[in-house]
């Protein structure tokens, strides 16, 4: 071999090792976060797909503004309050330092207006003042707050206020892994994405159309698919947010918090975002009403029932690995007679492997009616006939 022919021998290997540095580095760089704690996790399925110090509680700011809506919308949606009815600011509320509207004690407005205060200008007086009004006072808001983070299953959960401005009392303090749950729930509350996913909102529109809003997501505008939820500052909590966004039918909830300024913040939820939607998709593995199987029932009218799905069946999978699926059916086998047309008679799970991919309820396509003891003597006698013949 000739001396020339070894140095391009040698110049192909460089380069090779080269590339494989610059796509190890580039992969390492997308994926360094920074901040105190991160998480990246898909809600339907509810696979997690990146994670960092996903248990600690860590002050969040008013990222916990999301449970004072939460509550307020579940509220309306149970029709104990409405949207329309005036709240009145009481002195404690117009006091509040930080982000607000500036109201003024005795002020009255709309719940619907306070909600959009809280959710696009993050302002803390609309959120004591609604906390007042649901409640009677912060304090009994407060422990509604605790409540309902029990009851969601947050393990790493704490609120002392509606706000998430630090007090004497201590900051609210949640774990990545609590928040990317809270926002799960968040996404089901009737009108709650309305709301977060608004960019611009002038407050007292009818009369001095003072302050006009502007979300501090501003990934709301900036990255294709984002359309909640919240983000927050305080010195001690820093730069914080919870972020989803959905493209082609597969969501992501990207949560990070503890960034020193908003870039950092913002290029954090992009390369979780980045991550997750370059290397996973959904994919539809059933339509809507689709039969995937049959149910048996002996003494029931019919004796054979198609079993559907009542949602589209969607999986998350790892590109160029969607071959690999399988699905597992369990039906129940102690259901009584009728069983009425959508009620949940089993599940289906989706494997990649041996982890689960996705899950879905299955249910009838048709009531099944019980027979009566006449139609069931008629339909024994019809399969010992047939036994014979």
């Amino acid at each position: 071999m000739t001396l020339a022919v070894r140095l391009f021998s040698w110049f192909k290997v460089l380069i090779a090792v080269f590339l494989c540095l610059c796509v190890i580095t580039g992969h390492a760089a997308a994926l360094e976060i920074g901040g105190k704690a991160y998480y990246l996790m898909d809600p339907y399925s509810g696979r997690v797909f990146l994670a960092d110090n996903a248990e600690e509680a860590l002050p969040v700011a008013s990222v916990s503004k999301l449970m004072t809506l939460i509550l307020i919308l579940e509220a309306v949606d149970r029709g104990e309050v409405t949207l329309e009815d005036l709240v009145t600011a009481s002195p404690f509320a117009a006091r509040k330092r930080g982000s607000r509207i500036w109201l003024e004690a005795g002020e009255q407005l709309p719940l619907g207006e306070l909600i959009y205060a809280i959710a696009v200008g993050s302002a803390n007086d609309a959120a004591v003042a609604a906390a007042e009004f649901l409640a009677g006072s912060e304090t009994s808001f407060v422990e509604l707050m605790n409540a309902r983070s029990q009851e969601l299953g947050l393990k790493q959960t704490v609120f002392t206020n509606s706000t998430g401005l630090p007090e004497e009392s201590g900051s609210n303090l949640m774990s990545v892994e609590d928040v990317a749950a809270l926002v799960r729930h968040a996404m089901e509350v009737p009108l709650l994405m309305d709301y977060v996913s608004t960019y611009e909102y002038t407050m007292r529109a009818d009369t001095t159309k003072i302050p006009v809003l502007w979300n501090g997501n501003k990934l709301l505008r900036r990255y294709y698919g984002v359309d909640g939820m919240k983000t927050g500052f305080t010195t001690e909590a820093g730069y914080c947010i919870a972020a989803t966004a959905e493209r082609d039918d597969f969501r992501l909830i990207a949560v990070t918090l503890g960034h020193k300024n908003e870039e950092e913040r913002e290029s954090a939820a992009r390369a979780l975002l980045d991550y997750g939607f370059r290397k996973y998709q959904s994919l539809e593995l059933y339509a809507a009403k689709e039969a995937v199987g049959t149910l048996e029932c002996p003494t029931g009218a019919p004796q054979l029932v198609d079993v559907v799905l009542p949602e589209r069946f969607l999986v998350t999978v790892e590109r160029g690995k969607e071959l690999d699926l399988t699905t597992v059916i369990e039906l129940e086998t102690d259901l009584d007679l009728p069983i009425r047309e959508g009620q949940t008679v089993g599940s289906i799970t989706a494997f990649y492997g041996e982890e689960a991919v996705g899950k879905s309820p299955l249910t009838v396509g048709q009531t099944v009616e019980k027979l009566s003891l006449f139609a069931l003597i008629v339909r024994l006698g019809q399969a010992m006939a047939q036994a014979v013949f």
